[in-house]
């Protein structure tokens, strides 16, 4: 009997070890999916919305959902995916979601892909959020052949995959750079020192920034790297190393929060006043919405690179439904809470509008995994990646989503090499409690006013309220603040005060003004320099030589000496000069007496030497003309050669003086019409005498028209 009892007592315990064996075993998936915070979404309301012949198809969705972003991201996918099947009822798939918690890490998030692919074999999955996420998600996509959908990882180097599976649908990084060196390139900054955080995200965009400032001949001396878990202390540090350096313009390209910590440290230090020159990427200007007030006020004067959402219906009506579908999402948010949706939540809206097309367009005529080809060690292994399966349906999606074009709520939706196409951004500038448009940038028109393009569009940017609440431009360059000034030594001569003149108190013997012609000319050309430069006047010992004088400019007592330098060989060896504005020597100012007199034979001087023998000339050249002519048949042209001589002459003179009338002509009158005209003129090589004759000569050589002007 005793032995029937303890062989029923064993029986019964060896089922309550079977049972709870089996609890065990039903358990163990549940805290699994606890423990890596799984949360598989099944709303009821869209089950019952499907309707028999309509096949569901699993997406899977990797945020950290316990942000802002996340839930903003989220109920933005799942309000596109209501709006289209309102809208397309006659679809014949259903997308349900599968969203997985990414706890903002690389392993979480790639925990979580390698679950919704091996378990719940999803068709894509929407994510990851950051691009650090992204690099590994999108090889193990490719190796299943899942479309990977970022709307956030915006890093240029996750091209580089070359993944045909992985897809972009946000602007990437490096198609801004354009534009903040057209900023630069505008305002002729030469120097800029980018800010970034010390990981692959902040590292990305440096060098198409680089070769960007490298186009408009802008030079990059130093890059700060500030890490995204650095302390208060250490991002002080760095900003006091930037705050030595000469350059005012600052490139900041980092996560939104960790923005936020260096412009409020920045403010602290006395980095946002007059003279600086901040610009931010669209990675923070694209959330400026999000930000705390209080660190936007210290992020006044900021310029930002945002992208351009052009306005529409759908846009309106979005917005306007936005805080009343966003509570239905999340009810305990209060109104307050709730934030405003930004580009990244558009491109997510247009995402899920996108993939919900493109699994209509493939169809499911195929949604299984298949088995790769795997040795059977690597079958028995918990390993996922040893026993991945490829998704039958991957490549139809996949070419599907590549060839979608339609326009979303952040404009067109038009996919190239897997990416997002950027056409245009928006500069903004920080200002109050929040922001104000300055003008647009696209690469066809560079900088321009108004988003429309036309011949008319202003160029350039409207006014910019810089750090400081300056309206005039900062040079952007500056002698470093360490406290140090330059130091620039006068001689002290007594005499001749017009060059250099120190004056002194003579109480206190200090230092009351410094003046002169080179002062002024120094003082002049530190006003036009590009940047501000401290400098104080220091006067020199009265007992120095000016080789003593230059020779303290070697010595590090000064840093340079202004005033009338004469330029030496043995002064050269050991300091430069500049170019010389005066001359060397002595000059003597007298008054100055006009020789020139003036008379009644004025009128003589523009009648030159050469005029008078060409006048001569023509005068002897006529008379033996006309003696040519008259000697042979006009009896007062004869006679002895003296008489003929002279009557030549003489008619030559009258001629050129005024004209005759006789009847004494020969014969070559007769070949004159009945009104022939002739005319002579007596002009000077200068403009102030001038004679013009014309007369008119009848058949028998009587005068009939004379006009002298």
């Amino acid at each position: 009997m005793a032995h029937f009892i303890v062989y029923i007592m064993i029986c019964l315990l060896l089922i309550l070890m079977d049972t709870l064996e089996m609890l065990l075993s039903f358990l163990a998936p549940i805290s699994m999916v606890l423990q890596n915070s799984a949360t598989v979404v099944t709303v009821q309301d869209e089950e019952e919305k499907v309707v028999p012949g309509e096949v569901k198809v699993k997406v899977g969705v990797v945020f950290d959902l316990d942000s802002v972003f996340g839930e903003m991201s989220l109920s933005c996918i799942s309000m596109a995916l209501d709006d289209l099947y309102s809208s397309r009822s006659y679809y014949k798939t259903r997308i349900v979601l599968h969203s997985i918690d990414s706890n903002d890490t690389v392993v979480d998030a790639a925990a979580a892909a390698l679950e919704l692919i091996k378990k719940e074999e999803v068709q894509a999955i929407i994510g990851p959020t950051s691009s650090m996420q992204a690099n590994f998600i999108i090889n193990i996509g490719d190796k299943a052949e899942v479309p990977i959908i970022s709307f956030s990882a915006t890093r240029p180097s996750l091209t580089s995959h070359r993944s045909s599976f992985f897809f972009r649908a946000a602007q990437n990084d490096s198609s801004q750079v354009k534009a903040i060196g057209a900023i630069v390139k505008t305002f002729k900054w030469r120097q800029v020192v980018p800010i970034h955080s010390d990981n692959e995200f902040g590292e990305g965009i440096i060098p198409y920034l680089i070769d960007a400032l490298q186009e408009v001949d802008t030079d990059v001396p130093y890059q700060s790297k500030i890490s995204a878990s650095a302390r208060d202390e250490q991002i002080i540090d760095e900003l006091n190393n930037l705050m030595k350096m000469p350059t005012r313009v600052f490139v900041v390209h980092m996560a939104p929060h960790h923005a936020s910590r260096l412009f409020t440290k920045a403010k602290e230090i006395g980095m946002m006043k007059r003279g600086y020159v901040w610009i931010i990427t669209d990675a923070i200007a694209n959330l400026l919405d999000l930000i705390d007030p209080s660190v936007l006020e210290a992020m006044q004067g900021v310029v930002g690179i945002k992208t351009y959402v052009p306005r529409s219906k759908g846009l309106d009506s979005f917005k306007h439904d936005w805080r009343k579908r966003f509570q239905s999402y999340y009810p305990r948010r209060k109104e307050e809470d709730i934030p405003e949706v930004d580009v990244f939540g558009l491109w997510a809206y247009d995402a899920a509008w996108a993939l919900a097309m493109a699994v209509e367009k493939a169809g499911t005529d195929n949604l299984r995994y298949t088995s790769t080809n795997i040795t059977a060690s690597k079958m028995n292994s918990t390993n996922y990646l040893y026993t991945l399966g490829v998704n039958q349906n991957g490549q139809k999606l996949r070419d599907a989503f590549s060839n979608l074009k339609f326009r979303g709520l952040a404009g067109e939706f038009s996919l190239i090499d897997g990416q997002l196409q950027s056409s245009l951004f928006e500069i903004v500038n920080v200002n109050g409690n929040g922001r104000r448009n300055v003008g647009f940038w696209s690469a066809e028109s560079g900088l321009r006013r108004k988003v429309e393009e036309s011949e008319r569009s202003a160029k350039g940017l409207r006014s910019i309220i810089w750090p400081g609440e300056r309206i005039v431009t900062p040079k952007g360059w500056e002698i470093p603040t360490n406290g140090k000034k330059l130091r620039i030594g006068v001689p002290v001569k007594h005499g001749f005060r017009e060059f250099v003149s120190v004056i002194r108190d003579p109480k206190t013997n200090a230092t009351i003004d410094v003046g002169g012609y080179c002062i002024d000319v120094f003082k002049a050309v530190i006003e036009t320099l590009p940047y501000k430069v401290d400098y104080e006047f220091v006067p020199a010992n009265p007992n120095f030589s000016y080789n003593e004088l230059t020779y303290q400019v070697f010595l590090g007592k000064f840093d340079a000496v202004v005033g009338d330098i004469t330029i030496r060989a043995n002064r050269s060896s050991y300091l430069d000069y500049t170019l010389p504005f005066t001359e060397s020597g002595v000059a003597m100012v007298v008054p100055m007496k006009n020789s020139k007199k003036t008379n009644a034979w004025v009128f003589l001087k523009p009648l030159t030497r050469d005029l008078w023998f060409v006048t001569a000339f023509f005068f002897v050249f006529v008379a033996f003309v006309i003696w040519i002519l008259e000697h042979r048949v006009n009896e007062q042209f004869r006679g002895s050669p003296l008489d003929q001589l002279c009557t030549s002459l003489w008619y030559s003179f009258s001629t050129m003086v005024f004209a005759h009338s006789t009847s004494s002509r020969g014969s070559y009158i007769e070949q004159f019409d009945k009104s022939c005209g002739g005319s002579m003129a007596i002009c000077g090589s200068h403009n102030y005498t001038k004679l013009h004759c014309k007369f008119g000569l009848t058949f028998d050589g009587s005068r009939s028209e004379t006009n002298c002007y």
